[in-house]
């Protein structure tokens, strides 16, 4: 069996643009729900949102490359690059490593943006870089130009599903022996501007969508905009950001003397099969993709010390969740907790975002908690940890993510 270390993290976020400071900034409590910057365009409801606000491209990437990338592909290029740099291998071998990106929307905002200077400007207001800065795929493209990599460049896109799906697909390209390090992960920057403001006339679409088709919440306070898990919930808040990291063979990290953050042990994938939006709401195939995740790790369900849900706090899908986690848990107390409540829902890069909380959070014995949640529905027949982070030793973690589309994929991480 090829064991598959992570030997480094990188984040972009709306709580920070490190992976330390993202994890200190939640365990202290601290939330990043505010006002949209599009709020006044709209009349009769609140709008919210959870965007990054202090990220600077110039800071990773040279004018050319800021001009030729959308915003996805720029937060993935700055946490790759706190990965690689943390990981702390020297040079990447060229055919030995791989990427493996996931995202849901890939350049939509650079489509958003020049089809509002068409409507306003006409043709030549077009960016002239608008067809490089679409493609899904140039998140991927990017790092493997950056650092000169001639292994597998995949990009996945299965929703809020897809930084675990490229991760586990990064994990599976190493233990076929076709790589033996890989950069994978997630990001998502569909909506705002890297500092949360606006730019002139243009509103994206992606403001109103996901109100028209009911999944945001009504509230008129941030705080309670976002409860996963809660009785009270109602919708998400949409977020974005970035969640990178290093895997490696395991033989491979030990060799060169790395510091291993954590292990990969299992990693799980299956389809609902059932709507377009909704989980089938018995759970149980999202509880099928954690026990596939148990299987592929060798270990089962009462092994576990922890697990990070998806918890988006839409009705439906934290119910079929709750059954999912009652079917493969149930009964032992298990802590649970979700990042959500913390940052919003930033798509394909969630479950990467709660990886690394999962990773730091067992090197220091504290697990993270849902922010604001604190009526924790009576279904659960887990441990909802709300209020403050939870101060324990814990060795294991599960974590979930699903998606549109009935996109179901779970990971197993370990500390040794």
């Amino acid at each position: 069996m090829v064991e598959i270390a992570i030997t480094g993290t990188g984040v972009v976020s709306s709580l920070g643009t490190d992976s330390a400071q993202f994890h200190k900034r939640m365990l202290a409590g601290e939330t990043a729900i505010k006002a949209s910057p599009w709020a006044a365009e709209v009349e009769g409801r609140d709008a919210w949102q959870s965007v990054v606000e202090d990220f600077n491209p110039a800071d990773w990437m040279d004018r050319r490359i800021e001009d030729g990338t959308d915003l996805f592909a720029q937060f993935t290029l700055a946490a790759a690059e706190q990965a690689v740099r943390q990981a702390d291998m020297g040079e990447l071998d060229p055919l030995r490593t791989a990427v493996v990106s996931g995202t849901s929307i890939g350049g939509v905002r650079a489509v958003m943006k020049a089809q509002h200077a068409l409507d306003t400007d006409g043709p030549d207001a077009i960016p002239r870089k608008t067809m490089i800065q679409i493609w899904p795929n140039m998140a991927a493209a990017q790092i493997a130009m950056r650092y000169g990599l001639h292994g597998p460049s995949l990009t996945v896109t299965t929703a809020c599903a897809s930084s675990l799906d490229a991760i586990g697909t990064a994990a599976r390209i190493i233990e076929r022996g076709e790589a033996d390090v890989a950069i994978a992960g997630g990001t998502e920057g569909g909506i705002s501007l890297a500092g949360g403001g606006r730019d002139g006339d243009f509103v994206p679409v992606l403001f109103y969508t996901g109100n028209v088709y009911g999944m945001e919440a009504p509230s008129p306070d941030p705080n309670q905009a976002m409860l996963p898990f809660d009785v009270k919930r109602s919708g998400i808040v949409v977020g974005e950001g970035s969640g990178m990291m290093v895997l490696e063979r395991a033989e491979h990290a030990r060799a060169r003397g790395a510091n291993i953050l954590g292990y990969l042990r299992g990693y799980g994938s299956c389809a609902d099969g059932f709507h377009p939006s909704s989980p089938e709401p018995t759970g149980v195939w999202e509880a099928r993709a954690m026990e596939l995740a148990l299987q592929d790790a060798d270990m089962a369900a009462g092994e576990m010390d922890a697990l990070i849900a998806h918890a988006t706090g839409t009705p439906k899908g934290d119910t079929a969740e709750i059954r999912a986690i009652n079917l493969v848990h149930a009964g032992r107390g298990l802590p649970v907790a979700s990042i959500k409540g913390h940052i919003g829902h930033s798509g394909a890069s969630s479950g990467a975002m709660a990886m690394i909380s999962a990773l730091l959070g067992m090197a220091e014995d504290r697990f993270t908690y849902i922010a604001n949640t604190d009526e924790p529905d009576p279904e659960a027949d887990f441990d909802i940890v709300h209020g403050a982070p939870r101060q324990m030793k814990y060795a294991s973690c599960q974590v979930n993510s699903f998606g549109f589309g009935g996109q179901n994929a779970s990971v197993v991480l370990t500390r040794n």
